[in-house]
């Protein structure tokens, strides 16, 4: 089943336009699902797949430990998996289908509050090395919510600071447009007229952010901007890219916000996925209802 794993991880690619990490994930889960069935099942070909067979698989994992959101994954790669063999190879039946995928447990995301993220971006001093383009950088995570990925890849194009917008490449290739804040509207001018035309190279291309050897920063880079820009403004909280991200989300939300907009701003696909806010909301409620209410 090897051979088919690749042409369905090239129909992901070619057809879906699906990210590179999700297909190597992808990958990664089937190769190891059908390496275990040809082993200790006997089975090496789609039709000879059962229920049980990937059941016993699942099981296998979760008694090797495996957490319940990584059993999801693989849930969901096999299913789509066999849902291409059925419409693309022929396969008569989806046996995935009938998968039911584990409970999860829910995990709140971690936020800052607003004093910590004023505090962060603050201290960021325009006039010290590389200041003007960090300050920038959290700036537009903070203001707009973006993904790390999206806001490496963000081009001088695709940014508008008249209007306030800029336009990014999320999951899937989904293109959105993202209102800028005007205090990261600001950091970005400053950044771009002064401090970017310095770092230019011959390398160079046409990203916003770029490293001291004129290059597109890297996702990697950025999560060591951030972290020690938070341990420089004496935040113990381990501070990281997607930290700024769910806290856009939080801030909005208890700022009044429609749930519905935070979807289309985060460029979430279903609004499950943005409901995890509503939970933290709910969190921030009942801790000052304890706090302050005599009979709490």
């Amino acid at each position: 089943m090897h051979p088919l794993i690749d042409h369905f991880i090239l129909y992901l690619a070619t057809e879906r336009g699906l990210s590179d990490n999700y297909q190597l994930s992808v990958r990664t889960s089937l190769e190891a699902a059908v390496t275990w069935l040809e082993k200790e099942r006997g089975v090496t070909a789609p039709e000879q797949v059962k229920l049980e067979h990937l059941t016993d698989y699942l099981a296998k994992r979760k008694a090797d430990g495996l957490a319940a959101a990584s059993l999801r994954l693989i849930m969901i790669a096999l299913k789509i998996f066999f849902r291409f063999l059925v419409a693309r190879k022929g396969l008569a039946k989806n046996v995935a289908d009938e998968l039911v995928a584990p409970r999860l447990e829910q995990y709140l995301p971690e936020t800052l509050n607003g004093p910590e993220v004023e505090r962060i971006l603050e201290s960021i001093r325009g006039d010290r090395p590389l200041g003007l383009r960090d300050r920038a950088l959290l700036e537009m995570l903070y203001s707009s919510g973006l993904r790390v990925s999206e806001v490496v890849n963000a081009t001088l194009d695709r940014i508008d600071l008249n209007a306030r917008f800029i336009r990014v490449i999320g999951k899937g290739n989904k293109t959105r447009i993202v209102p800028v804040g005007r205090r990261a509207v600001e950091a970005v001018e400053a950044y771009l007229t002064t401090e970017r035309p310095t770092l230019v190279t011959r390398k160079t291309g046409n990203h916003i952010f770029i490293s001291v050897r004129g290059t597109r920063l890297t996702t990697q880079r950025v999560w060591q901007i951030a972290k020690k820009r938070a341990e420089l403004a004496g935040i113990e909280t381990h501070v990281y890219p997607h930290l700024f991200r769910h806290s856009f989300a939080t801030h909005l939300l208890t700022n009044g916000a429609d749930l519905r907009v935070i979807q289309e701003l985060l460029g979430h696909a279903d609004i499950s996925t943005t409901q995890i806010y509503t939970h933290v909301d709910q969190g921030r409620l009942k801790a000052v209802h304890k706090r302050f209410h005599p009979r709490a």
